[in-house]
């Protein structure tokens, strides 16, 4: 990595999940190139290992931990690679999620449901219950969810499950926000538009379909991953010494387009 006076995570160790593609990946490339150390997680060994690789190319530092987040040994897991490998954790990007079942309400099984709750609900409180105690041994820190505009701003239908579990991250981010505030730990969520990841192609699964995604917004464009991951930076970074508890919307404004 090029030397420079303007990294704004330097000395800064950071955990990333769902890093294994889309904004997680960005986001944890982004972050060792501002100088963190970064812990990566993700269900797919081989597609973490690659980040690893990148970021080590380029001459930054990673680790990856490879498993799920509904599994509360793999939250544990990465808040201990953070400390016994980096000495400590200071941000931590709690991306990983799922789509879940998608249809109709009185459609979806309570299985599908489950699922989609334990994975992007639970998931980022495990994340957050063992983050906890490694980012108040610093005396700072910021912690961040990937949520959504889906059920914050604008509902959709079929997406009961995923609206349901992303807007209740925000009460999370709200309650972690007041608990650890007097403690100098940041707790905020960053909301993106359609984005142009695999799981949004998921979504949007022809060009037809993209197009659609794309003319909701009041930017007429998907969002790259990268982009998302400079506005997950600020949140991570000094920049935001005091913003907590916020709803970030980075969504090209298709909360407020009715064109």
């Amino acid at each position: 990595m090029n030397a420079s006076a303007e990294k704004s995570l330097t000395h800064r160790v950071a955990i990333v999940t769902g890093a294994s593609s889309g904004i997680g990946r960005a986001t944890a490339i982004l972050f060792a190139r501002q100088g963190a150390k970064v812990v990566v997680g993700a269900r797919r060994a081989a597609e973490l290992e690659a980040v690893v690789a990148e970021i080590s190319r380029a001459g930054g530092h990673a680790i990856a931990v490879c498993g799920d987040v509904k599994d509360e040994a793999f939250a544990r897991e990465l808040a201990r690679e953070a400390v016994d490998r980096f000495g400590g954790l200071d941000i931590a990007f709690n991306n990983a999620g799922t789509l879940g079942e998608m249809g109709p309400t009185a459609e979806v099984s309570s299985v599908g449901w489950r699922e989609t709750i334990e994975t992007n609900l639970t998931g980022a409180f495990l994340g957050a219950k063992y983050q906890v105690p490694a980012l108040l041994a610093r005396g700072r820190g910021s912690i961040i969810f990937t949520s959504t505009f889906v059920g914050h701003t604008v509902g959709f239908p079929g997406m009961a499950a995923y609206g349901a579990s992303k807007a209740g991250l925000l009460g999370l981010v709200q309650a972690l926000a007041s608990e650890l505030g007097p403690h100098g730990v940041r707790v905020n969520a960053i909301l993106p538009g359609g984005t142009d990841t695999p799981m949004g192609r998921a979504v949007a699964s022809t060009p037809e379909a993209r197009a659609g995604v794309a003319a909701m917004h009041a930017l007429k464009r998907l969002a790259t991953p990268e982009e998302i991951a400079r506005s997950v930076l600020y949140l991570a970074s000094e920049a935001s010494s005091f913003t907590t508890g916020t709803a970030l919307l980075v969504d090209g404004g298709i909360s407020i387009h009715r064109g």
